[in-house]
């Protein structure tokens, strides 16, 4: 009964992502946690070339190549 407790608490957490993910106008989104670093990857382009990286103050790293935003890093991610 606990898995499909967990089941339906993923399925109802992915619904509610899905309208913002759309929003993003992107064609793909590659996301990957690192449990220990509590980072979030989310790439938007694969393989993810950035040029530039520019660090925001609250702890969030825009990976760019020109003007196209190819990745965003969100450190703490799990504090959000």
């Amino acid at each position: 009964m606990a898995t499909k407790l967990k089941k339906d608490e993923m399925i109802q957490t992915c619904l509610g992502l899905s309208s913002d993910i759309i929003k993003l106008m992107v064609e793909h989104i590659w996301i990957d946690y690192d449990r220990e670093a509590d980072v979030l990857y989310l790439s938007f382009r694969k393989p993810q070339k950035a040029k530039t990286t520019i660090e925001t103050d609250d702890d969030i790293l825009i990976r760019k190549d020109g003007n196209r935003i190819v990745g965003i890093t969100i450190l703490n991610a799990s504090t959000r």
